[in-house]
């Protein structure tokens, strides 16, 4: 089982026939007869992959040294038996009660100094010796027993690392984050200069003086504050690879992962760094009910997603069928709305639909969280939504392997998200992905995708890179980006970008410190806007009369005739001050944005910038309609259409639609989804 993107890692998809199609599993909270029924159930809705043991340590080690797999044996040779491929969990999302009472040093610690105890779930901390021995030795345990089972075909390491609890600060975390410090440092001469101890007597003589960020008297460190996100996010994947190697030496040939947590309100790990030890990217999304536009934020987050996975295809492990339990109104889902909010995610890079949990549970705190199977069982439209969306993946075969096609890149770096919402900046209202989910809203409804790319990464075969917010930068990353304007791209950079170093060190000279050069200009100062407050942006060849700004204004100089303003802001004390500017760079351009417009000035600006870049819609469509296309190997490629709208929709397209297996007509239903496979 290898992949064909990377011969030498193995892959979950040769195992599986088409599209992945399941759910989290946990038989342990049901008797012998429902798991019975379960199987049949699962033939009928088409189910292919199912995730199972997440949370059963409890029950295969009730007490320490004594195990008891009989269930599972079961539940694996019966799910064999049905042609169900499992990914077998590590068991160690949660640690049993009688690891907890033992060695309550695994537990938590915030920064207050509050233990957390045990009675939830994700009761430990991943810097715990303890915890890491005994995890091991259960992943190892499980490994043992099931390495040769026909039914395994991914191991799901943990749990959705980082949930719930990101940050820890007891005294075993505290040493492990001195030993991080020092191996990234070497000497404490280099630290004090990294995090500008010189201000507020804050030097430190030796590693052993340094304590985590804590409750203190005033602002902390910034340098100490970002380095520590650093080190948490690290932490996690560090005990990732213990648990991996173990995986690894007992069962090399099996891919393994982990579920990640990629949205636009999740920021505590960095998953660019992570997904180098991941054999396949999944992902738990979840949508907002109230949110009124959270298809546009599931395309955001599919997307991010995606370019967490470099392109190559990912497992949507975990969404809901319906309402959630966890929100303040759970909502359920709108008629359609999860065959719509499925095939986005497949739209966008997803070889598997996967749901927490298969059947909804009687107890526990989630007992109102949908499932496959709901508390009503067949005779309801839940269930009647599964069936009909395992028959759409069945349809859907064609599809696997392919990939999304982008010529737009938007750049996207954790380590600028935790940086740029520090403590003591110019605005509290300022949020890094303010400015890039505007451009993504925007170029989603003009049927244009977005893939997002690390700063390090290769951007130079994309016509339109947008740069927004990024204000950590690193001297490469900044070079990067401006050999990509010079060699013919149509590069935007937006407001508080290329401030500081990734010490978060402001680059002198004028902002924006990075990009100065490449925008031939400097801001002299900030001046940042109160909330519900805005600036008038002239009436210029971009935006049309009346646009607004918020969050954010600049005294911004243009540097010599090369930059072109196209805008001004018109109001005291920045009047006739640029506010959006042009320079041509060798063959391409850099723009500068100096504020947040609102959504008809965005979606002015976006026009105007794809226009230059000769960037256009996947097809020609009527609004309310989402666009994207995959592409295969072979050059098949396939046009998804979206009808978020209550009413029909045109699409300019050609071929075989494959969910009717009829010829596209040309028209897709209100709610209704079409994926055609073009002539």
């Amino acid at each position: 089982m290898t992949s064909p993107e990377n011969p030498n890692r193995p892959s979950v998809w040769t195992s599986i026939d088409g599209l992945a199609y399941g759910g989290d599993y946990n038989p342990e909270q049901w008797p012998e007869d429902i798991r019975l029924e379960d199987i049949e159930l699962m033939k009928e809705a088409g189910v292919n992959l199912l995730s199972v043991g997440i949370f059963s340590w409890g029950l295969l080690e009730p007490t320490e040294g004594n195990y008891d797999f009989g269930w599972l044996d079961d539940v694996m040779d019966n799910l064999d038996g049905a042609g169900i491929k499992v990914a077998l969990a590590t068991a160690t999302a949660s640690p049993p009660a009688w690891l907890a009472r033992k060695y309550p040093e695994i537990l938590p610690v915030t920064a207050e100094g509050v233990r957390l105890e045990r009675g939830s779930r994700r009761h430990y901390t991943p810097s715990s010796s303890v915890y890491r021995r005994y995890a091991t030795a259960m992943t190892r345990v499980i490994a043992e027993r099931y390495k040769d089972h026909p039914a395994l075909a991914l191991w799901h390491v943990d749990n959705e690392l980082g949930c719930h609890v990101g940050e820890f600060h007891g005294e075993e975390d505290a040493a492990a984050f001195r030993t991080w410090l020092e191996r990234r440092y070497g000497s404490i001469e280099a630290l004090n200069e990294a995090w500008g101890t010189a201000f507020w007597s804050q030097h430190y003589a030796s590693f052993a003086e340094i304590i985590p960020p804590g409750a203190a008297p005033t602002t902390l460190n910034p340098g100490q504050q970002l380095d520590f996100a650093r080190f948490n996010s690290w932490a996690f994947i560090d005990y990732y690879r213990e648990l991996l190697a173990v995986i690894r030496e007992v069962t090399p040939n099996v891919p393994a992962t982990t579920n990640f947590m990629v949205s636009s309100a999740t920021k505590a790990l960095d998953y660019f760094d992570w997904s180098k030890d991941m054999d396949v990217i999944a992902n738990d999304h979840y949508l907002v009910a109230a949110d009124p536009e959270r298809d546009i934020e599931l395309a955001f987050s599919a997307d991010l997603t995606r370019g967490v996975a470099g392109g190559e295809p990912w497992i949507l492990m975990e969404h809901s069928t319906s309402a959630v339990n966890w929100q303040p109104h759970n909502q359920p889902k709108m008629p359609g709305e999860m065959l719509r909010n499925s095939l986005t995610h497949v739209a966008r890079g997803a070889d598997a639909v996967m749901f927490f949990q298969w059947r909804q549970s009687t107890a526990g705190s989630e007992k109102f969280h949908s499932a496959m199977v709901p508390h009503g069982g067949r005779d309801t439209q839940v269930w009647r939504n599964v069936v009909d969306l395992g028959d759409a993946l069945s349809r859907l075969e064609p599809v696997k392997g392919s990939r999304v096609e982008s010529s737009v890149a938007i750049v996207f770096d954790y380590e600028a998200w935790w940086a740029s919402e520090l403590d003591s900046h110019p605005s509290n209202s300022l949020k890094y992905l303010d400015t890039m989910r505007a451009f993504h809203r925007s170029l989603y409804l003009r049927g244009i995708t977005a893939d997002f790319v690390h700063p390090s990464s290769d951007i130079s075969g994309y016509d339109l890179i947008l740069v927004c917010t990024l204000y950590a930068v690193t001297d490469a990353a900044a070079a990067s980006i401006t050999a990509a304007a010079a060699a013919g791209a149509t590069v935007l950079i937006s407001y508080f970008s290329g401030i500081v170093d990734e010490m978060d060190h402001v680059r002198l000279g004028g902002y924006p410190g990075a990009f100065r050069e490449l925008l031939g200009l400097r801001s002299e100062e900030f001046h940042p806007l109160f909330p519900g407050t805005s600036v008038t942006l002239s009436d210029g060849t971009v935006f049309e009369p009346g646009t607004l700004g918020s969050v954010w204004s600049e005294h911004v100089h243009t540097a010599g005739d090369s930059t072109e303003v196209l805008a001004t802001f018109t109001d005291y004390p920045l009047g006739d001050v640029p506010a959006l500017t042009r320079r041509s760079v060798g063959t391409g351009s850099a723009w500068y944005l100096a504020t947040l417009p609102d959504s008809n000035g965005i979606d002015a600006l976006t026009a105007r910038l794809v226009d230059e870049a000769g960037v256009t819609a996947v097809t020609e469509a009527s609004t309310g309609v989402e666009l994207v296309r995959r592409r295969a190997t072979d050059g098949r490629s396939f046009l998804f259409a979206i009808n978020h709208s209550p009413a029909d929709v045109t699409v300019k397209a050609d071929g075989g639609e494959l969910l009717s297996g009829a010829r596209f007509t040309g028209v897709v239903p209100a709610g209704a989804v079409a994926v055609i496979a073009e002539d």
